[in-house]
């Protein structure tokens, strides 16, 4: 495998697991590129530019998408509230609610709302 498609699976992998540990509750605090970049002993713009170059999107679209990913699962099985849900994944309800809407095309409430209703 070629170095750049490493360094991007080993990315992957950290998020994948760092996002497990936000969503359960065993992390607070999310990480920043420097964070993962650290993780991988690389400078954070050369893990930035190599997850662009393989993938197209920057690493804080990965980030994002698959936290909305994690969002969904809690709305769907959990009965923690929004507020809660937020907070969880280091958003205060406002913020929580934009980056969801943004992602998903609705906001959190009205995606349990459409759960229900199905």
């Amino acid at each position: 495998m070629e170095r750049p498609k490493e360094i991007t699976a080993a990315f992957l992998n950290e998020l994948d697991k760092h996002i497990a540990d936000i969503a359960s509750g065993r992390k607070e605090v999310f990480y920043e590129i420097y964070d993962f970049a650290a993780i991988l002993c690389i400078h954070p713009i050369h893990l930035s530019n190599t997850v662009k170059e393989v993938t197209g999107k920057a690493p804080c679209h990965h980030c994002e998408g698959k936290l909305a990913i994690v969002a969904k699962r809690l709305l769907e099985t959990t009965p923690m509230t929004i507020s809660q849900i937020a907070y969880r994944l280091t958003y205060n309800p406002s913020g929580f609610t934009r980056f969801f809407k943004k992602y998903v095309g609705v906001s959190p409430k009205q995606y349990r709302l459409g759960l229900k209703q199905a």
